[in-house]
């Protein structure tokens, strides 16, 4: 169960050592914006309701959001960029669910809406980036805001290949010169994020395949193509062959979620069909993955004299952090929690659309512990019971600020 707690997440810095941290009224207020927004979720770019709740609040504070040319999604500048001046820091949310039910019992704020599901905490991400931007758009009323940040709320990132390639489309990165982000953890406890240099998740391709032949009896199927032994061969000797192909460090892995073939025991179909992912660890065999897929199903297929037909679907690189955006957030978790605060983290198999960001400036995202310290029951991303402990929120916040501070400072 998310809870609102009042326990002290401050860690061992002195809570006025820098400024931006978030007041109590705000972080009440940002709870109830975070409740309201998991109890309606809207999925990708059908994100109209979260977009005019965000479009409303930055107003209230005194900015002025653009919605992206996609209809939903924001982008909002916090302070004024002189001309020739350091190019900004962007701060990225993504805001929209999953196409699956809430399985949550006991808490009041359950999404309303049937099989939707903010259950990849897409809504701790944006409430997180929301209090940042109003934390610093004050901060910027007062003469202490360094430099101008840029806030983006993109569409879409649950589907491929990502609102990110609509939102940078869209300008969200003119006047960028870094970017970084969040993304919940339920390893992690809450207080806590975790970090590393590098790639710290996959890319993640879809991978359908269509398989034809004349089909037949089963008495006879030396006389026709038999097209389930088919489908089975290139479902079990397709991956192994491509673990042969690739340096294993790249972590090339193709697994099935779907395989489809015949009517009746005694037919051998016409048709079969298999569908699964691709996942990568590695850049550059991400970018020889489709040839290196095409040429293996090929090569099964026609043992067997089955006809293919392949669609590789492009998904996202990998996510690979820069080395000093990382000690950007590195710093700013230390000045807030102390450097005890922060972990080391592996490498996922998941894949985020931040990638695309980073394939035109460098950036970073930690992984933001959500999980209640004690708590062993293990909801993960992307199941109907998942949840956040809210004080996650806090942190994220103060995350966000504290690099948006020293980042200028250091300009």
């Amino acid at each position: 169960m998310s809870r609102e707690s009042d326990a002290d997440l401050s860690g061992e810095p002195s809570a006025s050592a820098l400024p931006g941290t978030l007041p109590e009224t705000l972080r009440t207020e940002l709870i109830a914006f975070r409740r309201d927004m998991h109890m309606h979720p809207e999925l990708g770019n059908q994100e109209f309701r979260t977009t005019a709740a965000l479009k409303h609040r930055l107003e209230a504070a005194g900015l002025a959001p653009r919605v992206l040319n996609t209809g939903t999604g924001l982008v909002c500048d916090i302070g004024s960029r002189e001309d020739g001046g350091r190019p900004m820091l962007a701060l990225r949310a993504d805001i929209d669910a999953l196409p699956i039910p809430d399985t949550k019992a006991g808490v009041a704020y359950r999404s309303t809406v049937p099989d939707r599901a903010h259950a990849c905490g897409h809504d701790v991400h944006t409430t997180a980036v929301l209090g940042a931007g109003l934390v610093l758009a004050e901060l910027d009323r007062e003469g202490r805001l360094p430099q101008p940040v840029r806030l983006i709320f993109q569409p879409a990132e649950e589907v491929l290949p990502g609102g990110a390639l609509d939102a940078i489309e869209s300008g969200v990165l003119e006047g960028v010169g870094r970017i970084i982000a969040v993304h919940c953890d339920p390893r992690v406890d809450v207080g806590t994020i975790g970090l590393r240099t590098g790639p710290i998740t996959s890319a993640c391709d879809r991978l359908e395949v269509s398989l034809d032949g004349p089909g037949g009896h089963t008495a006879r199927p030396h006389l026709t193509t038999d097209l389930v032994t088919a489908a089975a061969k290139v479902a079990t000797e397709v991956p192994a062959l491509l673990a042969r192909r690739v340096d294993a460090r790249s972590g090339l892995a193709l697994t099935w979620g779907r395989i489809a073939a015949g009517h009746a025991c005694n037919v051998i179909p016409q048709h079969a069909e298999l569908s699964g992912t691709v996942r990568c660890l590695d850049l550059k065999s991400w970018r020889e993955a489709p040839d290196l897929v095409h040429a293996a199903i090929d090569e099964i297929s026609a043992l067997y004299h089955a006809k293919s037909q392949i669609n590789y679907v492009r998904g996202v690189p990998p996510v690979v952090n820069d080395l000093m955006m990382a000690e950007l957030l590195r710093d700013a978790q230390t000045a807030r929690r102390g450097s005890q605060s922060i972990e080391d983290t592996e490498q996922s198999l998941g894949g985020e659309d931040f990638s695309w960001y980073l394939e035109q400036v460098p950036g970073a995202m930690a992984r933001l512990g959500v999980r209640t310290p004690g708590d062993t029951s293990r909801h993960d991303l992307h199941r109907g019971d998942f949840d956040a402990d809210e004080r996650a929120i806090q942190v994220g916040v103060e995350l966000f600020t504290a690099a948006a501070l020293i980042d200028g400072d250091r300009s």
